[in-house]
């Protein structure tokens, strides 16, 4: 039975007052693959060490299906953790691995038999019961520490990076399988990552996390499509930032950025706002044309460059002002990509600005 977490005004303060993990405060539900995601040192891996229990918070609690665990040493949270480098021991077998929770915990030998073949069974690792860890692949090694884990039967799964080492073929690869595997198992899984594509591919919800903070809880969309502070606009994925004065026009009120652009405001946005604002602007929700082709523009410039995805196009683009700014379009063939230097018109939806807190 898998359980949810509740974590309270969490905050880990190391000797000298370093910081590292500040206030953290989330909800983590039942069954849920949720995801901490942040960049090197941003608290993340020390928050997943408080939930397993080799880290003692500083201040604040953490609950585990409505029970406080605070304090109860990491061996008796019903927890299993797979780690980036998978700490197998490297002297025993791929069977003796996964059995060894097992046997700490004085289960019978044939019923450790019977929950290792299960184990391996589920990570298709059948018929290599007798190798040693220096014998497998890395995809191998990882889904024996996968099975290690899961053999226990776990209420909760915690996964630091453990795909960071494998290639970008086989990391997608076990981005599936690891998926596919939490759902059917039911558990609930807390994954640390700070691979953004990631962290949007396997979640149910993610953590964005910056300097010791949760800078933003939600779906991967919402995380995409509707960033809440700029450092989450600016972390996940490509983005076009802007930071300008609110000024009214014509036709509503817009955002003057400089180098004379000025950005019309979806009417929704939230006019109590004062001062200086700052809004997003994905590169895919540009649509790019030959001048000739948008009759009003929301700005024009020339090609820069170009950088080829495979199924799409990414290319950057100076306004006439001198701004550079980002667009992304489908690959519709060699024929119809724009050249450095071919002048380009450029139109989006004013609701597709996400106005952002700094």
């Amino acid at each position: 039975m898998s359980a949810s977490i509740e974590i309270a005004g969490v905050s880990k303060v190391y000797d000298g007052g370093v910081r590292a993990v500040d206030a953290v405060a989330m909800k983590i539900r039942q069954g849920e693959f949720f995801s901490l995601l942040g960049p090197s040192g941003c608290g993340k891996t020390t928050t997943l060490r408080m939930i397993a229990g080799f880290e003692t918070p500083s201040e604040g609690s953490i609950h585990v299906g409505g029970a406080d665990i605070t304090h109860v040493p990491a061996h008796k949270r019903d927890m299993a953790m797979v780690f980036q480098n998978y700490a197998l021991f490297p002297h025993r077998t791929v069977a003796e691995n996964v059995a060894f929770g097992l046997r700490m915990r004085g289960v019978d030998k044939a019923e450790i038999a019977t929950k290792v073949r299960d184990a391996l069974a589920m990570v298709e690792l059948i018929g290599l019961e007798d190798r040693r860890p220096g014998q497998l692949s890395g995809g191998q090694q990882q889904r024996v520490a996968l099975a290690r884990a899961i053999v226990i039967e776990p209420r909760v799964l915690l996964c630091d990076e453990p795909l960071g080492a494998l290639d970008k073929k086989l990391r997608q690869q076990m981005q599936f399988e690891l998926k596919q595997l939490q759902k059917r198992l039911g558990v609930t899984l807390v994954f640390v990552t700070h691979d953004q594509e990631e962290a949007l591919a396997m979640s149910d919800r993610i953590a964005v996390m910056n300097g010791g903070k949760v800078e933003q809880v939600g779906t991967p969309i919402e995380i995409y499509d509707r960033p809440a502070t700029r450092f989450v606009a600016d972390f996940i994925g490509d983005t076009n930032l802007f930071r300008g004065e609110r000024v009214a026009t014509a036709t509503g009120t817009a955002l003057a950025v400089g180098d004379g652009l000025t950005l019309k405001l979806p009417a929704a946005h939230d006019e109590a706002v004062t001062g200086l604002l700052s809004v997003a602007l994905r590169p895919e929700k540009i649509r790019l044309a030959a001048r000739s082709e948008i009759t009003e523009p929301c700005a024009q410039g020339s090609i820069e460059s170009t950088n080829f995805l495979g199924g799409a196009v990414l290319y950057r683009i100076e306004l006439a002002g001198g701004r550079q700014i980002l667009a992304q379009q489908p690959n519709s063939g060699a024929g119809q990509m724009f050249n450095p230097g071919d002048a380009v018109a450029l139109a989006w939806d004013a609701t597709d600005l996400v106005i952002l807190k700094d």
